[in-house]
């Protein structure tokens, strides 16, 4: 029976290939188009829509069609662009919009919120203030009219003031427990030193006490217009309605300023420096070394971001000894040099950090420096392009996987309206990245961080800290 079956199918197919007009090589050609599709080919959806209102909002969202949605306002205003005197108010400000508005009481607010299934957050930056929430698709028009009502209408009452510096200053004693918030702080404290960037993003205490209403609604007429703000959509969002309900309860945002001029922000000086803050009593020293980067739109940025990759991170839980591909692992995990490493690029407008951060015993503290050191100058000299295509590869799919789900997506659509004024495409962006080799990673680190004066900071048991004429001296190679 199984013979005359495959028989008569052959019989079938010899009269298919003999009777068709399609040739067996169209036929083929069309069942492979039927195969997943390539990697270049899922980088084109879903589109990124941006319309600008007539008072300087934007609206940029990307429609992928789930039952679920995330709606955010980006407002160019963070840290940065506050004095000595006011720094702590962006921050201040967020934890106030929660607290109620002219329409709904703090309570209504958040019974309003929970009762739609939805999350409403925010958090600060140094440079940019989030408002955002998740919500389901159909309750997006209402979830944008909240967002609208908390930073226009917040009405920022003295009791919730007050009781809001407690709320604050209980924040800042959790975040000195947590020492990777600290030695970032004082990195940015050292290597920005008399600038806005030095400064940290809650302020120091004396201003939480002291920031009254007043301060909090100047901030607010100052840069809460609608040419620093990104309304922000992705998930289920249709990009059409996001914009009827943007000129709804935005279209009133004002333009113009009432001094005249438009904050601008100061350039912010890079200071090569250390800060010591030793502690014997720790149990782990916590050491950052870091150059001045490349700020976010520096075409220098994506090959910084490869070595950044270049570099990677370990922590004793990854194992791996002298099969790990980056070669400051395999000395991290051969010799026992830390209990853990990353690297970093964080970057501003005008200008970042590029460095590691890792933890370890005393003892292990200069060698630890010295081999991340050596790592540095070994990519500004004798990188391969089978290394720095592995990076890329890495880098490639990290960045995709950071955009798995509708927040991360919205909060990318945000951030890169504000820092690019658009969203770079997931094409643009892979061809930036496949367009950087061996010998471009090694000119823009030699740019970069030869012969550069790196910051440094040590917090814990931090003796074996070399002193900072030594890390100097480790930032070159004297061959003969």
């Amino acid at each position: 029976m199984a013979s005359r079956v495959l028989t008569a199918a052959s019989r079938v197919a010899t009269k298919l290939s003999k009777t068709s007009r399609t040739p067996v090589s169209a036929v083929a050609r069309r069942w492979r188009a039927t195969q997943a599709a390539t990697y270049e080919e899922t980088l084109n959806v879903p589109e990124t829509k941006v319309t600008k209102l007539a008072n300087g909002l934007r609206v940029a969202s990307e429609d992928s069609g789930i039952p679920t949605a995330t709606v955010g306002l980006w407002i160019d205003a963070g840290s940065r662009y506050e004095n000595e005197k006011n720094n702590g108010v962006a921050h201040f400000l967020e934890h106030m919009a929660f607290k109620g508005t002219s329409k709904r009481s703090q309570t209504d607010l958040e019974l309003e919120v929970e009762n739609m299934g939805a999350h409403l957050n925010a958090y600060t930056s140094r440079e940019q203030t989030v408002y955002y929430a998740k919500c389901f698709s159909k309750d997006v028009p209402q979830a944008v009219e909240i967002l609208s009502d908390i930073i226009q209408n917040s009405t920022l009452g003295e009791q919730e003031i007050e009781r809001e510096r407690g709320v604050i200053l209980r924040e800042m004693q959790e975040v000195e427990t947590n020492l990777q918030e600290v030695v970032f702080d004082h990195l940015h404290a050292s290597a920005y030193q008399g600038t806005a960037l030095g400064r940290t993003i809650l302020g120091p205490t004396e201003n939480i006490k002291s920031i009254s209403r007043k301060d909090l609604v100047e901030y607010t007429s100052t840069h809460y217009k609608g040419p620093r703000i990104v309304l922000a959509g992705a998930g289920g969002v249709d990009h059409a309605e996001l914009v009827s309900l943007a000129e709804k309860h935005f279209g009133n945002l004002s333009v113009g300023y009432e001094e005249g001029a438009i904050p601008l922000l100061d350039p912010c000086r890079y200071t090569g420096s250390e800060i010591r803050v030793r502690d014997d009593d720790m149990p782990l020293a916590h050491v950052a070394i870091a150059i001045e980067g490349a700020g976010w739109s520096n075409p220098d940025n994506i090959a910084l971001m490869v070595a950044n990759t270049l570099v990677g991170s370990w922590d004793r839980s990854h194992g791996g000894g002298a099969n790990l591909a980056c070669k400051l692992a395999q000395a991290s995990s051969i010799d026992g040099l830390c209990h853990s490493y990353q690297s970093f690029n964080t970057c501003y407008t005008d200008t970042g950090l590029w460095g590691v951060y890792f933890v370890t015993d005393q003892a292990n503290v200069e060698d630890m420096i010295w081999n991340v050191q050596k790592e540095w100058m070994r990519l500004c000299t004798f990188v391969t392009d089978f290394e720095v295509q592995r990076a890329k590869n890495l880098l490639k799919t990290n960045m995709l996987l950071m955009l798995d789900g509708s927040t991360p997506i919205c909060e990318d659509i945000g951030r890169q309206m504000l820092c690019y004024g658009r969203r770079l495409p997931l094409p643009e962006l892979d061809a930036r990245i496949e367009a950087v080799n061996a010998s471009v990673v090694r000119d823009v680190c030699m740019k970069y961080i030869y012969d550069k004066c790196p910051v440094v900071v040590g917090v814990g048991p931090v003796e074996g800290l070399p002193d900072y004429s030594r890390s100097r001296a480790g930032m070159y190679w004297v061959r003969m």
